[in-house]
């Protein structure tokens, strides 16, 4: 509305008639009073333009509208979509083919790329490899027209949809396929049966039992090479099942001592390292179980470390030598190497008591000197004489 040619009291009547009336300090204890009352559930709820319920308990900041959106009543409007707004995208059935050509033709044609003979664009626009003479003048291997595709305007997950323009009657060939193995198998197990019943090698009975136990068998052989589940590996030619988890009839590491101060148990690792019975006087030999580093530090353990220690300070040496490729004979150097290092500290000993003497020396003192205190009650004199 144009005011500049209407006077100060027009101006001011309209702009009392298009702004909201202040609120008087009655009127906003009223809405109050009236909102208080929506959500005990006293009084009915607020209604917009559309007939719909507004809910009473939905914060104000949401529910009002803004000054700009010339709502008249309450509405939440505002807060939903609007349609003129909202941009239009295409059906996810429509789609383009990838890949389709038109048919080829057998010379070239007026305005066609001059590279490769194809009429959808121009020689600078072809993506093929600049030819040396281009089909414009040798009418020769013209490629095929590519199909124009639609240009589709696709939301967020239509630009992602990776199944988006596929085919399903592509997958039935592999459909047919199984098919067609599932037949022979059981044409081939009818033709042994056949067999087995010709040569009287099994009866009634046992042909009855057979069909239950060919049944399982397939349902087997049909999943047994997708039976690869968590602690379970199973070999479909062999039927071996490896565990990879431990026996469940097994008792928990943390549960050989419930002491709360006993042994240390990693959940994350499943680990024990320490003795569980360390305070009681039970031989670790003769426990059933005396931690990780009991397992680790008995029997042939130490021996395997040294072997290890020696076949890596050999390679380091130059001698071809490996534990895990050939166990016995870095078991046999070992050995060997063993008594000649023995010979060897024997032989320097000797030679240089041979050299030098003092092999009284060597002996073991005596026990009272040894333990420094004895029985036996001796006087000196002031000298140091007995």
């Amino acid at each position: 509305m144009n005011t500049t040619n209407l006077p100060v009291s027009e101006i001011i009547k309209n702009k009392d008639v298009d702004e909201p009336k202040k609120k008087s300090r009655e009127d906003w204890r009223k809405a109050k009073e009236l909102e208080e009352a929506r959500k005990a559930g006293t009084a009915p709820a607020a209604v917009d333009e559309e007939g719909k319920d507004i809910n009473p308990h939905i914060p104000q900041y949401i529910a009002s509208a803004p000054w700009y959106f010339g709502s008249k009543g309450p509405t939440l409007k505002h807060q939903r979509p609007q349609p003129e707004k909202q941009k239009k995208f295409n059906d996810i059935a429509e789609y383009y083919v990838r890949g389709e050509k038109l048919g080829v033709a057998s010379r070239y044609r007026k305005n066609a790329c001059e590279n490769c003979g194809a009429m959808t664009h121009k020689k600078k626009d072809c993506v093929e490899r600049p030819r040396k003479v281009g089909a414009k003048f040798t009418s020769e291997d013209i490629a095929p027209d590519e199909v124009h595709l639609p240009n589709l305007s696709l939301d967020y997950d239509g630009k992602r949809d990776r199944w988006n323009g596929f085919d399903p009657s592509c997958y039935q060939a592999i459909v047919d396929e199984y098919a067609k193995v599932e037949e022979a198998k059981r044409e081939q197990k009818e033709e042994r049966l056949k067999q087995d019943l010709l040569s009287g090698e099994i009866t009634v009975i046992r042909e009855q039992n057979n069909d239950v136990d060919s049944d399982l068998d397939d349902d087997e052989e049909k999943y047994a090479d997708n039976a690869d589940m968590p602690g379970t590996k199973v070999d479909s030619k062999q039927r071996i099942t490896v565990r990879n988890l431990r026996i469940r009839e097994d008792i928990a590491k943390y549960l050989r001592n419930l002491d709360p101060n006993s042994a240390y148990y990693d959940p994350k690792t499943r680990s024990m390292r320490d003795n569980p019975h360390k305070g009681t006087k039970k031989d670790p030999e003769e426990l059933q179980y005396a931690g990780d580093n009991f397992v680790r530090f008995t029997g042939d353990t130490l021996q395997q470390a040294k072997e290890q220690l020696f076949a890596w300070q050999g390679y380091e040496k130059g001698i071809d030598i490996h534990l895990q490729a050939e166990p016995t004979k870095t078991a046999l150097l070992n050995k060997e190497y063993e008594l000649k290092k023995e010979e060897l500290k024997d032989k320097q000993k000797g030679t240089i008591l041979d050299k030098y003497g003092g092999a009284q020396h060597l002996c073991a003192p005596p026990k009272e000197l040894v333990f420094a205190q004895s029985e036996e009650y001796v006087e000196y004199s002031r000298r140091g004489q007995e």
